[in-house]
């Protein structure tokens, strides 16, 4: 079987199959929620601005280069032509859904710990909010080459899991995790301001993690 989903525009999440391609709107670049020098002297202005009008933006492009490619495909009924795009819808579609989640993670007003339910959670799965950041950060660093830590929800175990994924691969179409909270560690995310030094960067940006987020996708997957 051949299996593809393409992404909403306002959300960037798996929502729909095949026949939906043909009337879909194309994705756009989300806008970001704050300024790009919000979130410094953490992440400064310059990656931020590079990160989100140019790498962000080229997924969204080539996402949508992507799908009209396999549009046509479709109506062709080249299976082969379909499956040759696969790579391509992965990545750039990963990139998106990746990125779009990852805006709304840091906030200015961000940092410090969780309350609520989440917190209780991540007691409960981690044994305390220190050891579930200490392992966040041990796997987003462990990360070869480029990539992705995550922390996620399995909705099945009903528990918080902590995960990397190699390249733009999504969580949730590669592992079943529903995302909570991503850490970008690609160094297009750090290079200008951290070099080639990852555990700067990821010490530095637990100052900007926006909690509220997190806590507010972790109410929804439960649901």
């Amino acid at each position: 079987f051949l299996f593809f989903f393409f992404f909403s525009r306002s959300s960037a999440k798996l929502v729909a199959p095949l026949g939906c391609l043909i009337s879909r709107q194309k994705h756009t670049l989300p806008d970001l929620p704050y300024d790009y020098a919000a979130l410094e002297p953490h992440i400064n202005a310059e990656i931020m601005q590079l990160h989100h009008s140019k790498h962000h933006a080229t997924y969204v492009n080539n996402l949508n280069v992507a799908e009209e490619k396999y549009k046509e495909a479709l109506a062709k009924g080249d299976v082969t032509t379909q499956v040759s795009l696969q790579p391509a819808l992965k990545f750039n579609g990963g990139g998106h859904i990746n990125h779009t989640i990852f805006w709304t993670n840091l906030s200015p007003n961000g940092g410090g710990e969780p309350k609520g339910e989440l917190m209780e959670a991540i007691k409960r799965d981690f044994g305390s909010f220190a050891n579930f950041k200490e392992k966040l950060t041990a796997v987003s660093v462990g990360v070869q080459g480029s990539g992705w830590g995550w922390l996620g929800y399995n909705k099945e175990q009903g528990r918080l899991q902590i995960a990397a994924c190699a390249n733009q691969d999504p969580l949730q179409g590669t592992t079943g995790l529903i995302p909570l909270l991503g850490i970008d560690v690609w160094e297009h995310a750090y290079y200008l301001q951290y070099k080639n030094v990852r555990p700067d960067y990821l010490k530095a940006i637990w100052n900007v993690i926006n909690w509220e987020n997190v806590s507010s996708r972790y109410a929804t997957s439960k649901k």
